[in-house]
């Protein structure tokens, strides 16, 4: 008896308790294992770059090298417009927001099979992992934007036809949706690829249909207006083609399509954060 009444009279200061419902999500659990979270962004950066001659170098020769394979092929070959930019710039700026966007989709996709080692040993929020992938990826972002913005002073200096303008500032909110989208997207997949593990070979076709179907090799200005629509529902098409307006002047601000885009996301985001949180409680029969 006595037993009994010390248990009730001891004060936890963490409970676990099993998750009960679809809509049963403790997101403040994630700002207090924040230390977790920094700690697989370290040893994710330390991982990939860890034995490599470059190192972090390679941030900056991914994009420089894309960018100069879409300037020979689309550029100078297919010859595809740019709006009057120079084809580096044009390049470089769709690149650095898609491969931000790509990079954490795809490595968050895979956020249950890689990690099945630790989730089946310790508890701790499943979501801080995929979180980690995100706020690593924002500096490889970051180096990559500050090449960008190199690139783009060289040609300002030039008197390039390039105007940058006020909708520089929305770029904190671009990023931030680019990091929801990639982050609710690949959580959905990740999901789905616990008991489908053909997602894995469906992602990498599919994220290659979804850069040509976002103008990143071509401006908007050359679908014609009929099809104007669909790219409505392509949420990355919006946050490129107003990144590019705010730092080149090309292009233009469609804010019904912002609006869509933004909204697009935000369903995205909910949808992969509740399908998330339900198949975390099953996920170890099925890995």
């Amino acid at each position: 008896m006595s037993t009994t009444n010390d248990t009730k009279s001891e004060n936890w200061t963490t409970i676990i308790r099993p998750h009960s419902g679809w809509f049963d999500i403790h997101l403040a659990e994630i700002w207090r294992y924040r230390d977790l979270i920094l700690l697989f962004a370290r040893r994710d950066f330390v991982s990939v770059y860890k034995q490599t001659i470059l190192g972090p170098f390679w941030f900056l020769l991914q994009p420089l090298l894309t960018t100069l394979v879409f300037t020979v092929i689309f550029g100078r070959v297919a010859k595809i417009p740019t709006d009057g930019l120079p084809h580096l710039l044009f390049y470089m700026s769709g690149i650095v927001t898609w491969q931000y966007f790509s990079n954490c989709l795809t490595k968050t996709s895979d956020t249950f099979v890689s990690n099945a080692h630790i989730f089946g040993k310790v508890y701790f929020p499943r979501l801080t992992v995929p979180v980690s992938i995100v706020i690593i990826n924002l500096l490889t972002f970051a180096i990559q934007f500050v090449l960008f913005l190199s690139l783009m002073g060289f040609f300002y200096l030039k008197s390039s036809s390039i105007h940058p303008n006020k909708w520089i500032l929305l770029t904190p909110i671009l990023l931030l949706q680019m990091a929801a989208l990639g982050l609710g997207s690949g959580i959905l997949v990740s999901s789905l690829t616990t008991k489908y593990r053909d997602m894995t070979f469906v992602l990498g076709f599919g994220v290659q249909l979804w850069m040509y179907a976002t103008p990143i090799v071509y401006p908007m200005s050359q679908i014609p207006e009929k099809w104007q629509w669909l790219y409505s529902l392509n949420p990355m098409a919006a946050i490129v083609e107003t990144f590019r307006y705010a730092f080149l002047g090309a292009g233009t601000i469609r804010p019904l399509q912002l609006g869509i885009s933004l909204g697009i996301t935000l369903l995205i985001l909910i949808a992969g954060i509740l399908l998330f949180n339900r198949i975390e409680k099953t996920f170890m029969d099925t890995v």
